[in-house]
């Protein structure tokens, strides 16, 4: 800032200084490292948000579309724990539970995206892959 705009050029006040934008938040995350946060099991949902609401990777159409991928990952774990398991726990002592199948099948796509996205690899999951890429592409 200059001296002329310190100063009030009509009584000689010293202005008020403007206060510097506010630090961003996302500034030192890399896209590589926002696409893996989107995978982490039970809590990617909470980096997914992050990514989606924030103004750095507003534009970034493949960290989007892994935050997408992340939500609904997540969204499909969530079914499986609410829906499933609660059905399987009326059935006393069954044989097999498929409901522990494909949380444990959800656990490993969770680890293989992040292996991907590690990679910098935007690999498109069946069914999720396909919403998370119309998603994506919606902004």
């Amino acid at each position: 800032m200059d001296n002329a705009h310190v100063f009030c050029a009509k009584c000689g006040a010293r202005q008020p200084v403007a206060a510097p934008p506010p630090a961003d938040p996302l500034a030192g995350i890399t896209p590589r490292t926002a696409a893996i946060l989107c995978y982490i099991p039970w809590i990617g949902w909470i980096g997914s948000v992050i990514v989606l609401a924030s103004t750095k990777f507003r534009n970034d159409r493949k960290v989007r579309f892994h935050a997408f991928q992340g939500l609904y990952l997540f969204v499909a774990l969530l079914l499986v724990e609410w829906v499933l398991t609660p059905m399987f726990k009326v059935i006393h002592e069954p044989m097999f539970r498929v409901d522990k199948l494909l949380q444990a099948l959800i656990l490993f796509v969770c680890v293989f995206m992040i292996v991907k996205a590690s990679q910098e690899e935007t690999y498109s999951l069946p069914i999720i892959g396909e919403l998370a890429e119309r998603s994506a592409a919606e902004h």
